[in-house]
């Protein structure tokens, strides 16, 4: 049966210049921050994600014979594994002990954001049939492009869970993972959410929020028009002290910041905490139609539970306020539970061209998945709600 992709066209581009942003926003939507064109020719445009940083461009678009993008997928040819947060540093390990070349890869994914979010990116306007048939294409043109680069492997991570399924049609194997969200149980007030949990946990968390408020700090919640130049300028040496902390890379430059100001700033929820007068810390949070995303948090001095607050309950604070779904809090921290932030899956799909590799990650991935599960099934015995089942 004719779907509508017997005549499209894949095409690779190594910019997301190269495609306007009222074509890429139609496929993309502008609800999901992170893969709105904003967002990625921010990224691109500040030298945050480039060849020269190991992120190199590849991005996917399907045309139709009239020359319309009726798809897209942000793509990328990496020569490491930084920046992912789905972690395969022991394949790449494993697979050069053996005499192979695991590098270079495609990573479909959005640069440092481990955010669930649509990699095939589609009009909503789209039918059924044809927009699974679009994606289908999109998976299949990442297949052929990994086969005339001669790449190791395709990561599509952080995708939603029916890409993933889809991705498995294409010889793709499936990997899980979680993270830590908070979901809005039409709450009108913290107090609301409050009510929910355990009196041991109300206490804590109360206590928590007592103690910022005793150290007479200033919270500020900040968006668009109200976020100057110099609440980026202490915001990055709060990302850079983050970094420097953990060991990390600093992957984002300071111009990133400046952009995603000029370029989105109505998506942006700036977080900033003054003590007395001067900035000493904050947190970049990003919102969509329904969700708060918590992204990055940084403190140049040390204030007992200021990161609960600032980055947990200001978050709840604000979805309340503006009646919002859910937070998601980012990567890793068993301890958000306590906070009320629950565990959920989160979904990637791996292409392996070397037989005997796929494999090996297909058992390790299988092991993995249980261990994943009881997990799962541990973290929600720890929930803080009354009702465990919330």
């Amino acid at each position: 049966m004719p779907d509508g992709t017997e005549n499209i066209v894949v095409k690779v581009i190594p910019s997301i210049s190269e495609v306007s942003q009222k074509a890429w926003d139609r496929c993309a939507g502008t609800s999901h921050p992170f893969t709105r064109h904003a967002f990625l020719s921010a990224l691109e445009d500040s030298g945050s994600a480039t060849a020269e940083t190991g992120w190199q461009p590849q991005h996917l678009i399907i045309e139709s014979p009239k020359g319309d993008i009726l798809g897209a997928s942000p793509l990328y040819l990496k020569n490491h594994s930084y920046g992912e947060y789905v972690f395969d540093w022991g394949w790449a390990n494993a697979f050069e002990r053996a005499g192979g070349n695991y590098y270079p890869k495609l990573q479909c994914s959005v640069p440092f954001t481990p955010v669930t979010g649509g990699r095939f990116l589609i009009p909503d306007s789209t039918g059924t049939e044809q927009t699974i048939a679009l994606k289908q294409a999109l998976g299949g043109a990442m297949v052929q492009l990994a086969d005339r680069m001669d790449v190791s492997s395709i990561h599509v991570t952080f995708t939603r869970k029916e890409e993933w399924k889809l991705l498995t049609d294409v010889g793709f194997l499936q990997r899980i993972g979680q993270q830590f969200h908070w979901y809005n149980n039409d709450y009108r007030t913290f107090d609301d959410f409050l009510d929910e949990l355990t009196s041991r946990k109300r206490k804590q968390i109360r206590k928590e929020r007592r103690s910022i408020l005793d150290k007479n700090l200033t919270i500020k919640t900040l968006s668009g028009a109200e976020i100057e130049e110099r609440h980026w300028d202490a915001f990055y040496k709060f990302y850079l002290s983050t970094t420097d902390k953990k060991w990390g890379s600093s992957y984002l430059t300071r111009s990133f910041f400046t952009l995603l100001g000029e370029r989105m700033g109505d998506q942006v929820i700036l977080i900033v905490v003054e003590d007395a007068g001067h900035l000493v810390a904050g947190a970049l949070n990003f919102k969509s139609d329904d969700t708060l995303y918590g992204r990055n948090w940084g403190c140049l001095a040390n204030y007992k539970f200021l990161h609960f607050e600032a980055c947990y309950y200001k978050a709840i604070d604000y979805a309340i306020e503006h009646g919002l779904k859910r937070v998601e809090a980012g990567a890793q921290g068993p301890h958000k539970i306590q906070r009320g932030y629950l565990p959920s899956y989160t979904y990637s799909a791996h292409w392996i061209n070397h037989p005997g590799l796929k494999g090996a990650i297909e058992d390790f991935l299988a092991q993995e998945r249980l261990g994943i599960e009881v997990e799962m099934r541990d973290f929600k015995q720890h929930s803080p709600f009354k009702n465990t089942e919330n």
